[in-house]
């Protein structure tokens, strides 16, 4: 783990927490669905955001678009699968910023076929997943870890699912207890590792002004679920912004939506 930057105690009295219009967050994954609305969430509330994604045309045209609102937005190149390019995004931020105020660790990816076994799924989808959805998050967060601290309110909000709820899925009353969504075994457990990761951080950092989340958007009607879901977007992006934007009196540990805790 990076060791955090030496400098004033995050949240001390000469270093208050920041409004919305001074913060500074970024959103991986923000060239489309979840991700852009929620950088376009933050951004209306005032939040300068950093719309990070693997291609710098997608990243460019998008944080465009909320310019063309009038909103404060800047593309940043950041593929969550190369450690290089995580290393090239956090040294951007830095020269540009000099810390990052909510990281939203919102890229992931859902490239098992609906309808096989969990045993039939292949290993390479396994591996595929795991390196976006759990390592990816994992290394985004250690990289940008240092500028984080250097905020009085740093928070890290890491988009899960209630697919990674074990209750949930051993729930018979449950939707995910179904041959649907338990073709899904990659997926789900990448998300259940995420929560066992935000538990830990938030456990290492539970002494100093930095709060870590997980959050369930909900069942979202984006590509990823192949236009399947109750939510539109808006609504799907609604705890990632609620999250990134919490107060100082706000939780740490926590796996939630829309207010209510999801059970682990």
């Amino acid at each position: 783990m990076p060791d955090p930057v030496p400098g004033p105690v995050p949240g001390s009295v000469t270093d208050p927490m920041p409004d919305p219009s001074s913060r500074i967050a970024l959103v991986t994954g923000a060239n489309r669905g979840i991700g852009f609305e929620t950088a376009r969430q933050l951004a209306a509330a005032g939040v300068r955001v950093l719309l990070a994604g693997r291609e710098r045309e997608a990243v460019t045209e998008a944080a465009e678009k909320l310019r063309a609102d009038g909103l404060a937005a800047d593309p940043l190149v950041l593929d969550v699968t190369d450690p290089r390019s995580i290393r090239a995004a956090a040294r951007e931020v830095d020269g540009s910023h000099g810390r990052l105020d909510a990281l939203v660790n919102n890229a992931g990816i859902r490239i098992e076929e609906y309808g096989r076994q969990p045993s039939e799924q292949p290993m390479r989808q396994w591996r595929e997943t795991f390196d976006t959805n759990l390592f990816g998050v994992v290394e985004v967060t250690r990289a940008f870890l240092p500028l984080l601290v250097r905020s009085p309110a740093g928070r890290i909000v890491n988009v899960s699912s209630l697919l990674g709820s074990l209750t949930t899925h051993s729930d018979p009353r449950s939707y995910a207890y179904s041959p649907m969504f338990k073709s899904l075994p990659a997926y789900s457990a990448s998300k259940s590792a995420v929560n066992s990761w935000t538990v830990h951080l938030a456990y290492e950092l539970r002494g100093t002004p930095v709060k870590v989340n997980a959050v369930h958007p909900g069942y979202t009607r984006t590509a990823m679920n192949d236009g399947a879901g109750d939510l539109d977007v808006a609504d799907g992006a609604r705890t990632s912004v609620t999250m990134a934007l919490l107060g100082d009196d706000g939780p740490t540990g926590t796996y939630t939506h829309s207010g209510e805790t999801v059970p682990w």
